[in-house]
């Protein structure tokens, strides 16, 4: 069920000498542990329900905007996207949790960051666009996951916050539209009296309801939108009577592709990139939270895990459009609620949750009775998931905090995209292939993010780049290049020292995780300096051994006070740096200090 963002741990855990790792003594089976059969059947139960009521709601939002004429001879669009969404959430939820994927339990199914993309594309040229450019959009997200350490620093909170917001406005008139999309011979008044009751038992449960009935908030709004429609006769029950209870999915719905030489395509094409890259970048946090959540004992991350799940994510763009559905992404909200309430972690649950979605995908009556929910009733859910999605947006961009800069860039973005998009008559002066690009408001507000941070950032502060090879020869050379950085930021001497000591406590602590695991040539490592106000981040690229930093770092707590003489390093690094993060990518690690100093 959408929810509002669940705090999650941070992906960097900065630390000083009075703070620790966590340690989650709720959860009573890990990933890799094997709970008794009963109880693995029961997790897989509540995880499928979560699962099911999450797709049933956004495809009946989406298929509502589905013209019938588009489909031709076929059947029940709607009937096959929850067919397809099933199937592909099942598939995914297995594979996330087996070890041909990062091996954690995470739930998945359609979800709302891809629904507004693919409804105006909808209202373009119907379903079968929408899966041609999910499934070019699937491309990028495979791609990032190869490449999410080259690509760490592309979408920025600031940049995701703009897109979330652009979404919701953008989408908002389609909402209300579907309110009065009553039945024939129905009245639209009674199709908006039971937008209106839906809209506040929504309303109602998200603000009041807490724990496990927060995630039922949308069904309960669901059942008495549905319960005020049969009242008022906009409810037509019928085909899921005529329904059989066993049967293989119809083929004649599957709206099949567009083709990728319309002119719709390409002006759509690039807000299914946007939302891609937002959606991995997402990925990676939702990602790290899915180690966190399941372990007893916290570790610094495993971002190659984390590139599995981004891996994941991409194929869940893919099998969704070649499906012809809505696009799916990682419930974590629900899978946290469900980890609270079970303390079960394991795999064997992911497993057995898809093969049960798998099934249940193949009992037409079921899925019927599932989608015979009212357009009004879609309407007012979908307002109530724009104005949380609007939040989410806005929640991206104040996470660190809105500076200056940051408010005037979300703020000229949004002013740009929004006055755009409400101005046809304007853009029609421009011909159509500039209007079609300067009327998405999504894409235009996007570019502007992009474009005003890469300037601040340019103009900020410039970056300093120093190459060497780990081995002894590079301390010396390091000492210099901090020393000439230091005294380039104007900092006092005490501040000096302390730069050269966390570069060289951090050089010193790569060394020794390369002696555990030597290899026949040392790799380079590149150090990129970004100075800034009172401080400086030092990042430093390297292929490293098994072994993590911060989990280096993070058993010195939980040792005696005896240091070993080995951990001397660490235990320096700790006293010199104000955060340090280790980033695990395929091929590449990252490790990020920041030191702070004042001036002479």
């Amino acid at each position: 069920m959408w929810m509002p963002p669940v705090p999650k741990l941070a992906l960097s855990v900065p630390w000083s000498t009075d703070r620790w790792m966590p340690v989650n003594d709720d959860i009573r089976f890990e990933p890799d542990e094997r709970p008794p059969a009963l109880l693995t059947l029961n997790v897989a139960i509540q995880g499928a329900v979560l699962i099911v009521t999450n797709v049933v709601t956004f495809i009946v939002i989406y298929s509502a905007a589905v013209d019938p004429a588009a489909l031709g001879s076929g059947g029940s669009y709607a009937e096959w996207a929850v067919v397809g969404a099933l199937l592909v959430a099942g598939v995914l939820t297995a594979l996330h949790a087996s070890r041909l994927g990062p091996g954690h339990l995470l739930l998945w199914g359609s979800g709302i960051p891809f629904m507004v993309p693919c409804i105006l594309a909808v209202d373009e040229g119907g379903p079968a666009l929408a899966a041609s450019l999910a499934v070019t959009s699937s491309l990028l997200q495979l791609a990032m996951a190869a490449g999410l350490a080259r690509l760490r620093r592309l979408i920025t909170p600031v940049v995701a916050g703009v897109a979330f917001m652009m979404i919701s406005l953008s989408a908002m008139p389609i909402a209300m539209r579907r309110i009065s999309d009553v039945p024939e011979g129905a009245s639209e008044l009674a199709g908006t009296a039971v937008g209106v009751a839906t809209l506040v038992v929504a309303a109602l449960a998200m603000l009041r309801a807490t724990g496990l009935w927060r995630l039922w908030a949308m069904p309960i709004a669901i059942v008495i939108g549905c319960a005020g429609s049969v009242a008022l006769g906009v409810y037509d029950g019928q085909p899921a009577l005529d329904a059989p209870w066993l049967d293989l999915p119809d083929v004649g719905s599957w709206p099949g592709f567009a083709s990728i030489f319309d002119a719709d395509y390409w002006s759509l094409l690039p807000v299914f990139l946007v939302i891609s890259a937002v959606v991995a970048a997402r990925a990676t946090s939702e990602g790290v939270s899915a180690q966190e959540i399941s372990r007893r004992t916290a570790r610094a991350v495993d971002f190659r895990s984390v590139q599995r799940t981004v891996g994941v994510g991409g194929l869940a763009v893919f099998l969704s459009g070649i499906a012809g559905t809505l696009p799916a992404i990682s419930y974590l909200p629900a899978t946290i609620s469900l980890l609270s309430f079970t303390r079960v972690a394991a795999r064997r649950v992911g497993l057995v949750m898809g093969a049960m979605l798998i099934v249940l995908a193949l009992l037409p009556r079921a899925v019927a009775a599932l989608i015979t929910i009212p357009r009004p009733v879609s309407g007012a859910l979908l307002m109530a998931i724009l104005g949380l999605l609007f939040i989410e947006g806005v929640r991206a961009v104040t996470r660190d905090g809105l500076s200056r800069h940051r408010g005037f860039i979300v703020g000229l973005s949004l002013s740009v995209a929004v006055g755009l998009q409400s101005q046809p008559s304007f853009l029609e002066l421009l011909g159509d292939p500039v209007a079609a690009l300067l009327g998405n408001g999504v894409l235009v507000g996007v570019v502007i993010a992009v474009l005003l941070t890469s300037v601040f950032e340019m103009t900020s502060g410039r970056r300093q780049r120093f190459e060497t090879v780990l081995d002894q020869s590079a301390f010396g050379d390091l000492d210099g290049f901090l020393r000439t950085l230091g005294d380039g930021m104007g900092w006092n001497s005490a501040s000096g020292e302390r730069l050269r000591a966390a570069g060289e406590e951090t050089l010193t602590a790569m060394m020794q995780l390369l002696e555990d695991n030597p290899g026949d040539v040392p790799p380079r490592v590149v150090l990129n300096a970004r100075p800034a106000s009172g401080a400086v981040e030092l990042e430093f690229l390297a292929l490293f051994s098994e072994e993590n930093i911060e989990d280096r770092i993070s058993y010195l707590n939980e040792q005696a006070s005896t240091p070993d003489v080995g951990d001397l390093s660490f235990r320096l690094l700790r006293l010199h740096a104000a955060a340090v993060r280790h980033r695990r990518y395929h091929g590449i690690d990252v490790v990020t200090v920041e030191v702070e100093g004042s001036a002479a």
